[in-house]
């Protein structure tokens, strides 16, 4: 078996040298008056509506596109205040789908804006001003021809009226195909945390004006708010304008299917050794029974009202997590990871009833800023209702806000349909609609998605869950986990809360052992559990598939593979290697490749299906040099940011690419003809990183890991010669041998007493 290898080596920067062209519509389109005239009158609408309605000192307008749009096609110049981008005054984004010409849905983005009267007066003026431009000169409607032509004539031509202004809105007017007031039409009859738009008004004062009156305990992040029924009614009735997105706030948990007690555990008190220097992992859960055998390998810490009471039901769940965190391969031999014992620092914060979103997303942030040491975090909550289509749950989005701001990972059971539920492809619930965080689904001990499974996508996008493990199912002791969750034995259960936890032992180890980045670890378990010839999971039941057993499966390959791993950190648009050398045989490169990129990008709730703000583009190949330009000729053939004649819509960038998906996974499959790849002058591979941004500019650096396989077509091994090229190449090469970095973490855990 080959180890993974760790490159370490230089990557260059540099900014993004294209500019903007002058806006046009696409070949062969046009726009009429007609459709401007209606958008002008629609403003116009909506400005008389606000000018009555005053509470929220401006306006907030919905903009419903056509389609799905990229950033370089949302609007220009309508809507616009002063010298800012439109772009700086959006609230809100969801996808709506609605008939299409042929009667079939379509998937269309809406934005949501807050302007000022004045900036609906400019767009107005823009719009009729265009208007008798195109009735005047271009018979009423404008060509994608006629813009080409005015873009390609100075300005100084057209003495009646702008050019940039008359182009930016008629391209504008092309995409837009309606200006709107959306109101939510939800009615809520349960305690709710509720989102509404950022406007220019503080949000107690201006809740206020509709009688409801809140306390700063009741409000998280500015505009999220915690409301009891008659409050959100209120609301409701007075201002639906306002609210972004809402969701209930008590959560009932997820149920995971038990057994009862079958066998103890014998001799309890020799089971297992006492804690030293072990990685800690997090445990976010239910309460946790002191009286078990491993009780000295977890810190618990109760973080309930102490008026609460407690029933022996309370800490079962919470218990069986732990367990599997620090001695799960004792009762389950089939499923020795390898990975040794961990200690555990356990946090209860609910009851097995239920909890309240509201109260858990105060209490998480807090545990996770005072407890800076742990990197790994499990959470096995989850809630029975099914996630929103538009937008994230507040629950996900406060996790994902935490990993983009520490350098911690959670992982998240994938929820289980409830029992009794009846109905086909039941959504995952949150908080497993968390981005940044690895969620985890549950197979049975054959490797087939269990009866219990709910299903992704979320926002209807997003791969989720990203991996699978065993999570037991089926009636009989043998089908399910052995877990300890008292002082009286054995208990068989079943549930996705049972896989994540052996997911938190292999991340840990893989972080704290084997001293990997979290960008990496999780990484090389996505890469680990797709391997070759992976089909996209139609069904958002698996992810990317299931994960390994044991942690070698993960750490090693096999002899005619090359694994290798790379960190970096995306500073300026482009990050990019050309320096890879892969080994030529006969002119040729006779490997299948497949890399997988992860990063942690900044989320923003308030953009409902616009959530990630960054969006790396992945190109891994070899490398051409063709008239003095350098190019890379990716292994899927990726288009984006290479060639400015080819035209690629949004749609199909983010179904070929996972354009805004933080997680990019690409593989070549392999064949019964193995064909070698044509080696290049320089025999050289690359790796290139197109980093764009949808709002602002990022200030700091964003880290992320790459996974590299290399398969030998004809199964021989070349990991020497690559290992020899790198270090040629200026690579410093580090094999990751397990044994090594198990002996490196002991000596640096030991405790140095000076006499």
């Amino acid at each position: 078996m080959n180890n993974v290898l760790q490159l370490k080596g230089r990557f260059e920067q540099r900014p993004n040298s294209s500019k903007p062209g002058s806006p046009k519509l696409p070949k062969g389109k046009s726009v009429s008056s007609l459709h401007l005239v209606e958008l002008s009158e629609q403003l116009k609408r909506i400005l008389q509506y606000w000018e009555t309605n005053t509470d929220i000192r401006g306006a907030l307008v919905s903009v419903h596109y056509t389609h799905i749009v990229a950033k370089s096609n949302r609007m220009r110049i309508l809507l616009s205040e002063n010298s800012k981008s439109p772009t700086e005054s959006i609230r809100g984004v969801k996808f709506i789908w609605e008939p299409g010409k042929d009667g079939k849905q379509v998937q269309k983005h809406v934005f949501t804006h807050y302007v000022s009267l004045k900036a609906i007066e400019k767009a107005i003026e823009a719009l009729e001003e265009t208007v008798s431009v195109i009735k005047k000169y271009y018979n009423d409607t404008i060509t994608s021809e006629d813009t080409e032509r005015m873009a390609e004539t100075p300005a100084e031509r057209f003495r009646d009226f702008s050019k940039s202004k008359v182009l930016n809105t008629v391209v504008d007017g092309f995409y837009v195909e309606r200006f709107d007031i959306d109101r939510a039409t939800e009615e809520i009859t349960e305690e709710s945390i509720i989102t509404i738009y950022q406007t220019g008004i503080e949000t107690k004062e201006l809740l206020s004006k509709f009688g409801i009156h809140i306390v700063d305990e009741r409000i998280i992040d500015g505009t999220t708010l915690r409301l009891n029924p008659d409050e959100a009614k209120l609301l409701y009735n007075n201002a639906s304008y306002l609210i972004s997105m809402s969701v209930t706030d008590f959560s009932r948990l997820t149920i995971d299917e038990a057994l009862d007690n079958k066998e103890e555990f014998s001799g309890k008190e020799n089971l297992i050794p006492h804690p030293t220097n072990e990685p800690v992992i997090g445990v976010i859960d239910t309460q946790f029974n002191e009286k078990v055998y491993f009780h000295e390998w977890v810190e618990y810490e109760n973080l309930l009202d102490p008026n609460i009471p407690l029933s022996a039901k309370d800490y079962e769940h919470g218990t069986e997590v732990s367990y599997i965190i620090v001695d799960g391969p004792q009762g389950n031999p089939a499923l020795d990871d390898g990975c040794g014992r961990f200690r555990v620092r356990h946090f209860g914060v609910a009851t097995h009833k239920g909890f309240s979103s509201f109260t858990v997303l105060k209490m998480i942030r807090n545990i996770i800023a005072s407890n800076r040491d742990i990197k790994v975090w499990n959470l096995s909550l989850g809630s029975i209702l099914e996630i929103k289509p538009s937008f994230i749950s507040p629950e996900a989005a406060e996790l994902d806000r935490i990993q983009s701001e520490y350098d911690v990972i959670f992982v998240v059971a994938g929820t289980n349909v409830p029992v009794g539920e009846t109905k086909r492809n039941m959504k995952i619930g949150s908080p497993a609609d968390s981005l940044n965080s690895l969620v985890v689904n549950a197979v049975d001990f054959r490797g087939k998605s269990a009866s219990y499974t709910r299903v992704g996508p979320v926002l209807s996008f997003f791969h989720k869950p990203d991996i699978s493990y065993y999570g037991g199912d089926g009636s009989s002791y043998r089908d399910k986990m052995v877990v300890c969750r008292d002082d009286m034995g054995a208990a068989y259960v079943s549930g996705t809360s049972f896989a994540a936890p052996w997911i938190s032992r292999k991340l840990a180890y893989l972080i704290h052992i084997m001293g990997l980045s979290r960008e990496v670890a999780k990484a090389l378990l996505i890469d680990a559990a797709a391997g070759w010839n992976r089909k996209d999971d139609v069904s958002h039941s698996i992810g990317y598939g299931v994960v390994p057993i044991h942690i070698n499966d993960i750490m090693q390959s096999s002899n005619d593979e090359i694994h290798f791993i790379l960190t970096g950190a995306s500073e300026e648009y482009e990050t990019y290697t050309y320096n890879l050398p892969v080994p030529v045989i006969d002119n040729a490169h006779p490997f299948y490749a497949r890399a997988t990129l992860v990063y942690f990008p900044v989320c923003n709730r308030n953009q409902g299906v616009d959530y990630t703000s960054t969006e790396m583009d992945i190109h891994f190949g070899r490398v051409v040099i063709k008239n003095k330009k350098t190019k890379i000729k990716s292994i899927d053939n990726n288009q984006q940011s290479e060639d400015k004649l080819i035209t690629l819509y949004e749609e199909d960038a983010r179904k070929m690419y996972r354009k805004w998906d933080n997680i990019k996974h690409i593989s070549e499959e392999i064949k019964e003809r193995r064909i070698p790849r044509k080696a290049y002058d320089s025999g050289l591979w690359g790796l290139k990183i197109n980093t764009k941004e949808r709002l602002q500019r990022r200030k700091e650096p964003l880290q992320f890991g790459v996974v590299v396989t290399l398969k030998e077509m004809n199964g021989v091994n070349r990991i020497d010669d690559f290992i020899k090229m790198c270090m040629a190449r200026g690579w410093l090469v580090n094999q990751l041998d397990i044994e090594n970095h198990l002996d490196i973490y002991a000596k640096a855990e030991e405790d140095i007493v000076f006499e």
